[in-house]
């Protein structure tokens, strides 16, 4: 048995909204590393991991008895939220995965929700799909990162109900929800890379869409829309 766990950038940086005493679900759990990690640093922290499939469920279920944590951690197996029991946690994680399925399993789930104060997504892509989610829910975001590790760019939005702090500025809302609210007052250095790398793709994809025989003026209306905003955005960088 090792008593640590080493997290990428990435989870490590999840795992820091965490509060102490965290009584958390992580769905997706990726060997049930971040659970692990979490429960070895904090000794009153208790977590669920869920995995869809039987071989990441089988390598959680490994991680947690090599680290002797089977009476903090229980692992199960199941479709995103219908692993829980309404009430049944404080804080959920949801990483790694796409915007729009994070979206999905907030909306199937929705139901398992009551009692959850705090939802950390981090995901792979598309995080405004995220933010518009928890906007139309009743979550209010209060923290975001991005962080760039072995060459990918990542976003971490947390979002806690009902809380006083409205980060959207009165005009905008569909900008603030692609950028992120907190990161388009931040502008770190990962900001600005991520989208001057965004801005030369959706360049790229309009143009494309242009020469099609077929054009679809709508999607191409909110692309330039978002393309627009990109390069004010871009041309404010310090």
């Amino acid at each position: 048995m090792t008593n640590s766990i080493k997290l990428s950038k990435r989870l490590s940086k999840v795992a820091s909204y965490l509060p102490e005493g965290a009584l958390f679900a992580d769905i997706g759990s990726d060997h049930a590393y971040l659970p692990c990690y979490v429960c070895l640093h904090d000794n009153t922290a208790k977590a669920i991991a869920g995995e869809l499939n039987v071989g990441p469920y089988n390598s959680a279920v490994d991680t947690v008895n090599q680290h002797e944590l089977s009476k903090v951690i229980e692992v199960r197996l199941g479709n995103g939220l219908q692993i829980l029991n309404k009430g049944e946690v404080r804080q959920l994680v949801i990483a790694g995965i796409g915007g729009p399925l994070i979206k999905t399993i907030l909306d199937e789930g929705i139901q398992k929700l009551d009692g959850v104060e705090r939802i950390i997504a981090q995901p792979n892509i598309d995080a405004g799909n995220v933010r518009k989610w928890f906007y139309e829910n009743g979550f209010t975001i209060t923290n975001e990162a991005i962080l760039e590790e072995s060459g990918h760019i990542y976003e971490i939005v947390v979002a806690d109900k009902n809380a006083a702090a409205n980060p959207f500025e009165a005009d905008d809302l569909e900008k603030q929800l692609l950028f992120g609210p907190l990161l388009l007052k931040e502008k770190t250095e990962v900001f600005f890379y991520k989208w001057k790398t965004e801005y030369e793709k959706l360049q790229r994809v309009i143009d494309q869409m242009n020469k099609a025989t077929i054009k679809n003026d709508k999607k191409i209306q909110q692309f330039q829309k978002e393309l627009k905003w990109m390069k004010e955005v871009l041309m404010n960088e310090k």
